[in-house]
């Protein structure tokens, strides 16, 4: 999944970014507030971390004009400012969440996680390619009944071309969705993930389903 962090302090930036991606989460970053105003409105993302204090354009300003641009997607506010006050002014504006600095890691994470499953809940609880299932809440991968182990990275990878079966995903859709915003597409690191979920997910089985797509990108399908 892709998020999108608007943090100006870099050291709280890179803190939370690191953390996530460690995750399996992909994330762009925007130190300021037109920056992050202007990424936002890109429907590209699952959920958005929001400081409220925020150069050139407050947070709390920046999710009034996303939501009143119809961009619902899920966003979680950060701020020092903690009061009651402050936490009801930034529901109210449209935040999914509120979480006061300073925060631990794994407290950040719970909250990504619960707003990422009730987004999920509109959305189908399983996806499934012919005998292959997904489940992104438990991320958890079964094909034919057996279960896949997979790192974070493979999970994001499969979890990608499963949201969008049967549809050819190039190398730079894929670098955006799954890697990071500044992903360097000449290497060949996604080809190398490919291959290494074709051993697991397609190896000893009558039929593939990763296929390639010459020249463009990849698709997942039935034969």
């Amino acid at each position: 999944m892709r998020l999108l962090l608007v943090e100006d302090d870099k050291k709280i930036a890179s803190f939370i970014k690191k953390g996530l991606e460690e995750e399996g989460y992909a994330v762009d970053w925007a130190a300021e507030g037109e920056t992050g105003f202007f990424m936002g409105q890109d429907e590209v993302y699952d959920l958005i971390i929001l400081d409220v204090n925020l150069p050139h354009k407050d947070g709390l300003s920046i999710l009034k004009n996303l939501r009143s641009r119809g961009i619902g997607t899920p966003v979680l506010l950060l701020t020092v400012r903690a009061t009651i006050e402050d936490r009801v002014i930034g529901l109210d504006t449209g935040a999914d969440d509120y979480l006061p600095k300073p925060f631990a890691f794994q407290e950040l994470l719970a909250r990504v996680r619960a707003l990422l499953r009730r987004r999920a809940e509109t959305e189908p609880p399983v996806l499934k390619v012919a005998d292959l299932s997904l489940d992104p809440a438990k991320r958890k991968v079964f094909r034919g009944g057996q279960f896949i182990d997979l790192t974070s990275k493979e999970f994001s990878l499969l979890e990608y071309l499963m949201r969008n079966k049967e549809r050819v995903v190039t190398r730079t859709m894929i670098s955006e969705h799954v890697w990071d915003h500044n992903f360097d597409t000449s290497t060949n690191v996604i080809d190398v993930y490919v291959n290494y979920l074709r051993k697991k997910i397609d190896l000893g089985c009558q039929s593939r389903l990763i296929h390639t797509v010459r020249g463009v990108g990849y698709v997942i399908k039935e034969e």
